[in-house]
């Protein structure tokens, strides 16, 4: 069963790049290949918490960038929050599930992708808390099939003794035009962009995803943490 073809896919991120950093290539094929129509929800415009010159400036140059990328992986369309970068745990709880039920209930998405519920960085952790919350499957709702995905320089930075460490159970192989789109996707975000060996460089995308292809046998692929099926056949 691929629980990524002909699909409505919401994808829900805390930051801009989020998005990429570790579905990108899995989005591309999704919306270029497997006729999925792919929504990105970004909660917040990510620069709010750094200490810049102009800011209104730096907010459209973000805008900017977050566009040409979802123009490159093929998103049909991205929504932009303004909660206060790094700082979601200052925020009610109930307002983040609010906006994430909005978008639900407007979207109707088949499967949900979010962040892993114990990445180091607070913001995606209430992100998949809300998440969570937003998509209970109440009686007579919609079966709404719920994945995370790793954040490079999130994920793999939590704790080694923590009771909740990223454990894919799906992988979705990529082919090397998905990893380009992706490295083309991430090369848009000028200000998030780090030189090897930081995770988010392009070239430890590519190692990322040819790591996790050795796992199962094929050259590049992504990962998943399947959180919730339900299904009413």
């Amino acid at each position: 069963m691929n629980l990524l073809y002909n699909k409505k896919i919401l994808v829900i991120a805390a930051h801009p790049d989020d998005e990429l950093l570790g579905p990108g290539g899995t989005i591309h094929k999704c919306s270029k290949k497997n006729k999925c129509d792919v929504h990105i929800l970004i909660m917040s415009k990510g620069i709010t918490s750094r200490s810049v010159s102009d800011l209104d400036k730096e907010i459209v140059s973000q805008k900017k960038s977050i566009s040409e990328a979802s123009k490159i992986l093929g998103v049909s369309k991205v929504d932009i929050q303004n909660y206060p970068d790094n700082r979601f745990d200052s925020c009610d709880l109930l307002d983040l599930i609010k906006t994430i039920e909005k978008k639900i209930k407007t979207f109707s998405p088949d499967v949900v992708l979010t962040h892993h519920g114990s990445d180091l960085n607070i913001d995606h952790r209430l992100v998949f808390e809300s998440t969570l919350t937003a998509i209970r499957p109440l009686p007579d709702s919609k079966s709404i099939t719920l994945m995370t995905f790793e954040t490079p320089s999130s994920t793999e930075w939590q704790s080694s003794d923590s009771n909740n460490i990223f454990s894919p159970n799906y992988f979705n192989q990529i082919d090397k035009e998905d990893l380009k789109a992706k490295q083309l996707a991430m090369k848009k975000y000028k200000s998030e962009l780090r030189p090897y060996p930081h995770p988010r460089s392009t070239k430890s995308l590519e190692i990322i995803s040819r790591r996790w292809g050795t796992v199962v046998g094929v050259e590049f692929a992504e990962v998943f943490k399947i959180i919730r099926i339900i299904n009413k056949d």
